[in-house]
């Protein structure tokens, strides 16, 4: 019940990192069909393109065997031995170029679904693989039931398709019993041609759905509840409330180590309340007023209050508080705009001081 509460609650699509990591862990869409249908491909390719010239061989290989069977001596286990070899080597020779095709158009079949990748976690040893109720799981449950009636359509088409050409060549064969034994592999491999293009003909289906169906199940597989992207995305940004906190705590440090250097500051400019912004002029260190601290309401307050308590003289311009404010940042110098409003006041604290 609660896997099947689990199932319903995941409704959204895998995101990208999901994805990517279901693959690197070797779970990817793979359809069992497509490589069985490339090798019967394949084998209908070997027997229309070379089984013809190798049966041919096949056959001269065998007639001493089928015409004159007392001429091989069978006294002596060598003998037997090799008769047997004989056979092999002429067996092998029909049948090494069919089985090298069927094997490449088995493997063409599931590299061209995925590329081949090495996951150490696919092959390390879990008890889930070997459990008897992991097992019955697997056998009744969707993927057991889909796969199940795969394979009962499958035979219940290739069956059909057998039953049906079989009949049709059913005098052909009554009549191959009364024929030269020579001519028999080119009966049989008229016929198997036959059937085998028959069978490709009748799965073509099937391996197209079962290619669909293995993207789909696979896609099914990889979604993901809201709070599996929630958590996700946590665990790539960052939890917001974290960060939150963490940028709270760079600004209280930023905003500290700004107002420790409103004590070095030539002036403050002020509005009232609002805006204060601290500017340092020494010649020697800058060609401009340098801006050491500026801030709004609270922090305005703040540094006022500093600059009185050390003793440094604030103007109230509410203009050119404002504008300042606005228009320079901390540890920057004024824009040229600003040289004559600062001037007038810097030369008016000088002259003062004097």
């Amino acid at each position: 019940m609660a896997e099947e509460t689990d199932h319903e609650s995941k409704t959204e699509a895998a995101t990208e990192r999901r994805v990517r990591e279901a693959i690197e862990k070797g779970d990817i869409p793979f359809s069992r069909e497509a490589p069985v249908f490339a090798s019967t491909l394949g084998l209908l390719i070997a027997l229309a393109l070379f089984a013809r010239g190798q049966a041919s061989q096949l056959a001269r290989d065998f007639a001493p065997l089928l015409d004159d069977p007392r001429g091989f001596a069978l006294e002596t286990g060598g003998d037997a031995m090799l008769l047997l070899s004989r056979v092999a080597l002429a067996a092998g020779r029909f049948l090494l170029p069919i089985l090298l095709i069927l094997a490449v158009c088995s493997l063409t079949a599931s590299l061209l679904q995925n590329l081949p990748r090495f996951v150490l976690d696919r092959i390390q040893p879990k008890w889930s693989r070997v459990s008897p109720m992991a097992g019955l799981s697997r056998i009744f449950g969707t993927s057991g039931q889909v796969e199940f009636l795969k394979s009962l359509v499958k035979f219940l088409s290739v069956s059909v398709v057998a039953l049906l050409l079989l009949r049709s060549e059913r005098t052909r064969a009554v009549n191959a019993m009364f024929v030269d034994p020579s001519q028999l592999p080119e009966l049989i491999l008229t016929v198997s041609i036959r059937l085998v293009s028959a069978v490709a003909i009748a799965t073509i289906v099937i391996v197209a759905g079962d290619l669909v169906w293995a993207r789909l199940r696979w896609q099914r597989s990889l979604r993901m509840s809201r709070q599996d992207i929630k958590d996700e995305h946590k665990q790539t940004e960052g939890d917001p409330s974290v960060k939150a906190r963490l940028r709270s705590l760079a600004q209280d440090r930023a905003r500290n180590r700004m107002l420790a250097n409103v004590d070095r500051a030539t002036v403050v400019i002020a509005n009232p309340t609002h805006f204060a912004v601290a500017l340092r002029y020494e010649p020697s260190e800058n060609p401009a007023p340098l801006v050491l601290a500026k801030g709004q309401d609270l922090i305005a307050l703040r540094i006022r209050a500093i600059a009185e308590e050390k003793g440094i003289a604030v103007i109230e311009d509410k203009p050119l508080a404002r504008s300042l404010y606005d228009a320079v940042q901390v540890d920057q110098t004024i824009p040229a705009e600003f040289y004559r409003a600062v001037a007038q006041i810097l030369f008016f604290l000088f002259a003062r001081a004097r």
